[in-house]
């Protein structure tokens, strides 16, 4: 895709999204954190920033898609906001912490629902924004 917006634009809108995204993350899992309280069995609020990212990225990505939205928010919204609020880097972390405990089965637990919740929840994003409108 050709993109109108000059390279310093779009890397622009990407590094606001993501600074706004990475921010989000924090305080959603320090709120999680707070309410399941130390001993919680999983990483709460990694696994929650993953599955809802994932839903929202299916609702932006079929919202751009139905409405011919523009590739500045795309690159605001779905590769800065919600690229930096998603965090793929702190689930591979928190599974190898998991797995150093030596929880491997809490470890693949984490592991399957984060990825398969993860999955439905950007098919139900897509699908909700195919039938709206």
């Amino acid at each position: 895709m050709i993109s109108s917006l000059s390279p310093l634009a779009a890397s622009l809108l990407v590094a606001l999204g993501g600074a706004a995204g990475a921010l989000a993350r924090y305080q959603l899992t320090r709120l999680i954190g707070w309410i399941a309280g130390p001993g919680a069995l999983l990483p709460w609020g990694t696994l929650i920033a993953n599955v809802l990212g994932s839903l929202l990225l299916g609702v932006v990505m079929g919202w751009l898609a139905r409405s011919g939205g523009g590739e500045g928010l795309r690159l605001f919204l779905g590769v800065g906001l919600l690229g930096g609020f998603t965090t793929f880097s702190a689930f591979s972390l928190e599974t190898v912490q998991l797995l150093g405990r030596g929880q491997v089965g809490t470890a693949m637990i984490y592991i399957a629902v984060s990825v398969v919740a993860g999955i439905a929840a950007l098919y139900f994003g897509l699908f909700a924004m195919r039938g709206a409108g």
